[in-house]
């Protein structure tokens, strides 16, 4: 990377999205979960890909999408993930550097290719995905640049990557990197499913090695086995500096020791697609944050940039979110 100043360093899975809009019987003749994201192998994955009629591919992942709405409002971005040198991992290069993030990890010149999401859309708009991590999940503590970590305000950290050992390694070693040089580190905690996985290991990180805490109510409360979300919520509140606290149409709650932010949604005129919806609000939340902002106007800024992604299909913002700050900011 550039060796400059960056806000955010975000760390995750660099997958490939592919687009395709596929008819009703396309689902059914390749045996697909309507609706569901279903994890598949190389095979699977090269002969769907194959199948597929013309398609739209675009950089993707968790951390890559908040990456990408940080770079909408004008923050220093960097993104570090593992790619193989093949046409997909090409396509996830020139994609996130295009839209202003620094991207420098070396592709992977041996082991499984480029990880990829196939993703089906039927005329009902449904989306129906296939996710092949590939090389994604080979990412490793070789990969973080210890000067480039030392440089970020914010490392932030995918939970995902909690899913593959070495992954893991990588993720702990950003961590202790980013806290040696006096920086914080975020955590999204990805999906409910992700939390189940890797609870113990989840607990141990929101207690002692995680200053910003990103969570929906249902990944928040899997966190501590409670169905009730002020339970979570008190509990939460003790182990991190700050929590950012997803909870749909109800908005959000961002709590920092005794003080707590009940933030609304922000209005949309029409839900279209609500993937991406929480990498967008933690890339609002990080920029007010590393930019100077209370706590209650980074939720604010969180609110606005999920409602710019839920209103279209996608998951990354089409409108700058930098302008769609400025007036925000202006009505306040």
């Amino acid at each position: 990377m550039s060796g400059r100043r960056l806000d955010v360093l975000a760390i995750g899975n660099a997958l490939v999205d592919v687009l395709s809009q596929e008819s009703d019987e396309f689902v059914h003749e390749h045996g697909l979960e309507r609706g569901a994201m279903t994890l598949v192998d190389a095979e699977r994955a090269q002969a769907l890909y194959d199948a597929m009629g013309p398609a739209t591919e675009v950089s993707g992942g968790t951390a890559a999408n908040t990456a990408a709405g940080l770079a909408s409002f004008g923050a220093s971005v960097g993104f570090v993930g593992r790619v193989r040198d093949d046409q997909l991992g090409a396509v996830f290069a020139h994609d996130i550097r295009a839209i202003g993030v620094e991207f420098a990890t070396a592709p992977a010149s041996e082991g499984a290719p480029t990880g990829r999401c196939l993703i089906v859309v039927t005329p009902d708009a449904e989306r129906t995905m296939s996710t092949f991590l590939g090389a994604a999940s080979q990412l490793g503590p070789e990969d973080i640049d210890s000067e480039v970590v030392a440089a970020a305000d914010i490392t932030y950290l995918e939970g995902y990557l909690f899913d593959q050992p070495k992954a893991k390694e990588a993720f702990r070693h950003a961590a202790r990197l980013a806290h040696d040089a006096g920086n914080r580190v975020a955590l999204t905690l990805s999906d409910s499913f992700c939390v189940e996985r890797h609870r113990a290991d989840f607990l141990d990180l929101v207690e002692g090695q995680v200053d910003v805490l990103f969570a929906n109510e249902a990944e928040v409360r899997s966190l501590y086995e409670t169905d009730d979300f002020d339970g979570a919520l008190a509990h939460v509140r003790g182990h991190c500096e700050i929590a950012a606290l997803t909870r749909s149409e109800q908005g959000s709650v961002v709590v920092a020791g005794e003080d707590v932010h009940i933030v609304d949604a922000h209005p949309v005129a029409k839900v279209v697609d609500t993937t991406g919806a929480g990498d967008q609000y933690a890339a609002g939340f990080l920029h007010g944050l590393t930019h100077g902002h209370d706590l209650a106007t980074c939720g604010r800024l969180g609110a606005l940039a999920a409602a710019e992604v839920i209103s279209h299909l996608g998951a990354r913002p089409e409108t700058s979110l930098a302008e769609l700050a400025r007036a925000e900011l202006e009505l306040a």
